[in-house]
């Protein structure tokens, strides 16, 4: 069954917008308790609340429930962590949803979209060297994911943070980005950064 994870893409045009793992962490639960299937069910069900068919509208209330439920199930479900914190950081509940994203962190290794979203967490927070470090690591974890890349890229520009592969990264998301939103965000970065140059 594929697992749908929330990118909070919404979030990553042009400009930042904008648990039910409490303190005892995965550690506290034994795996006799786990219901990995529950768990993944109910996060989809979460999903599909905050992305129904019309007519109906999203229900984020009616989604955190399904995903603490779906923790309940499995407290090592990365996915429910993830989708959960995303819930947190579009309410603006940043140190929540920063804690959801780092459980899914270390339950997701080797995806990047938990260390997208804390990424986008921490620069929200105003913390922009370590959101940096973090789309970093999420880049190393899964290179040239598009996503984290025109995040990343967009921090540097919007916080005065020029690296040596900003420029490297600009051509990429010019030729490459997304959307075409991105792709022209990228080419008017480039003029102006030639522009700069002369």
């Amino acid at each position: 069954m594929r697992t749908a994870l929330l990118i909070l893409s919404f979030l990553l045009a042009l400009h930042l917008g904008g648990c039910a793992s409490g303190s005892g962490g995965p550690a506290a639960v034994t795996p006799g308790s786990r219901s990995p299937l529950l768990a993944e069910k109910l996060t989809q069900q979460a999903i599909a609340e905050l992305d129904p068919t019309p007519p109906d509208k999203p229900n984020p209330a009616k989604a955190e429930q399904l995903l603490k439920d779906a923790l309940a199930a499995d407290l090592f479900h990365g996915p429910a962590h993830n989708n959960l914190g995303a819930l947190y950081l579009e309410q603006g509940r940043l140190y929540e949803a920063a804690s959801e994203f780092d459980w899914a962190c270390k339950l997701m290794p080797g995806h990047p979209d938990p260390r997208l979203n804390l990424a986008m967490t921490l620069e929200h927070a105003g913390r922009v060297d370590e959101a940096l470090d973090e789309y970093a690591t999420a880049l190393a974890v899964y290179p040239n994911h598009m996503p984290t890349l025109q995040a990343m890229t967009r921090c540097e520009i919007k916080h005065s943070r020029p690296t040596d592969h900003t420029s490297v990264h600009l051509r990429e998301i010019a030729l490459a980005g997304e959307d075409q939103t991105w792709r022209a965000w990228a080419q008017q970065q480039l003029v102006k950064s030639r522009g700069a140059g002369d």
